[in-house]
């Protein structure tokens, strides 16, 4: 059970990271997922774990790190669509 609550945390993470880069209709749920866990993964070892926590991740710290992520997987796919 814990696990299902890990996914469904990681994906409201991983939305609230692409309405705040507005790339989450584009990038699909299961990106949304993907970024959300990754990203406070990623946000957790930049910043620690600090802030409110649900399912064992810190929620501020998660968002920042999703956000980065985010940012820079569409930074990456736009150059490497430029390129074609």
């Amino acid at each position: 059970m814990h696990w299902l609550w890990v996914l469904i945390v990681g994906a409201i993470i991983g939305a609230i990271a692409g309405a705040i880069t507005s790339k989450g209709q584009s990038m699909g749920w299961l990106s949304n997922i993907i970024a959300g866990l990754i990203g406070s993964s990623l946000g957790e070892a930049l910043l620690g774990s600090w802030g409110p926590q649900l399912a064992g991740m810190a929620i501020i710290p998660s968002i920042i790190g999703a956000v980065i992520l985010v940012a820079l997987v569409s930074f990456i796919m736009s150059r490497l669509n430029m390129g074609r």
